[in-house]
């Protein structure tokens, strides 16, 4: 895929109100491909809206370059870059239309009145709000407001929409709707979005990519299944989702095998790959990754929350250690609190992070 948006080796610092210096991103490096849904996903304070505003032009940076299609967007303001930004409050005019909202843009660079009443009329169809021209924003359901600053950004037709957490004031029957709607959106529209999100879930159903960021630096970037599946850090694996972290010292290898065991005494068996006997490492399974066997991980069931289809379970293994995480399909047969059960699960696919990652 082309690289349509560059970002190098960018550089911002702030200075705090006690007169120190407060690092929000330390040398990125990012690139977004020409039609690329790209999601920027970490904790808050990770960096993640001042990259998004630094190449909105909201931020200047210290150091580094920015570059859309080849061409240097550093050191343009915000209104001489092709891109467009929808902001978590809508930032609607109260007083304005929903239509004179929508085109305001277009009637400050001087289109003319007939050709801006058919790009609006476009842009509404595109969002599904035909037919609201006339109302105001008060006259709107939050979804419906979202839906208005969607259509005027794209009403100008940018080559990168910026998106810096737009759904995160919807609750979550409509937060699932819009989140189908905007990558469909996307997809009709054919540019490229930069997403900004704190929300896993989201991230994973929405992105192509996700890159994942930690106090101003890249974490790990990939596919939601290269994120959710092979965490190359720690961080990443306990950020991404609910999951089973295990720690220890391979204390042996057995071909394309090897034996994890933690310090209570857990023994796991993990792929061999890249292992060496005695070397630290964590391994990495997911609640749905255990099933319910006639034989493996031995522990007794401390709690069950049924969630419809699926069974939470939280067991504590004989062995020690910390409890274990388990989502099984509910079934007349499934286990209570204080039960005994054992746990398998498929050795050949547990990822596994080295020690140091």
């Amino acid at each position: 895929m082309k690289t349509f948006l560059d970002v190098r080796a960018v550089w911002r610092s702030f200075l705090t109100p006690e007169g120190s210096s407060f690092q929000a991103l330390g040398g990125i490096d990012l690139s977004v491909g020409d039609g690329e849904f790209v999601t920027l996903l970490g904790p808050s304070g990770c960096g993640k809206t001042t990259l998004l505003r630094a190449i909105a032009g909201f931020e200047q940076i210290d150091s580094g370059a920015i570059l859309l299609d080849g061409a240097h967007l550093t050191g343009l303001p915000p209104h001489r870059r092709p891109v467009n930004t929808v902001f978590q409050s809508y930032a609607l005019f109260p007083h304005m239309t929903v239509a004179r909202n929508v085109g305001y843009a277009l009637e400050v660079r001087g289109v003319e009145r007939g050709r801006r009443r058919a790009e609006v009329e476009d842009a509404l169809a595109k969002v599904g709000l035909l037919g609201m021209e006339n109302r105001k924003p008060g006259q709107l359901s939050g979804g419906q407001r979202q839906r208005v600053a969607l259509a005027r950004a794209i009403v100008a037709k940018p080559r990168l929409l910026l998106l810096d957490e737009p759904l995160s004031a919807l609750d979550r029957n409509l937060r699932q709707q819009m989140q189908i709607e905007l990558k469909d959106l996307q997809h009709r529209l054919g540019i490229a979005f930069v997403f900004v999100t704190h929300d896993q879930e989201e991230a994973l159903t929405m992105s192509d990519r996700i890159v994942v960021m930690r106090a101003g630096h890249v974490e790990q970037a990939g596919t939601p299944r290269e994120i959710f599946r092979r965490p190359a850090t720690r961080f990443v694996a306990e950020f991404i989702g609910e999951t089973n972290l295990f720690s220890g010292t391979v204390a042996r290898i057995d071909g394309e095998s090897a034996e994890l065991r933690t310090q209570t005494g857990l023994a796991l068996a993990v792929p061999a790959a890249g292992l060496s006997a005695g070397a630290k490492a964590t391994a990495v399974l997911r609640p749905t990754d255990f099933t319910l066997a006639a034989a493996g991980l031995a522990g007794i069931v401390t709690r069950a929350v049924y969630l419809g289809a699926d069974l939470h379970l939280r067991v504590a293994p004989e062995d020690g250690g910390p409890e274990i995480g388990v989502v099984a399909r509910d079934s007349a047969a499934a286990p209570r609190e204080g039960e005994r059960v054992s746990l398998g699960y498929d050795a050949a696919t547990v990822h596994v992070i080295r020690d140091g990652a």
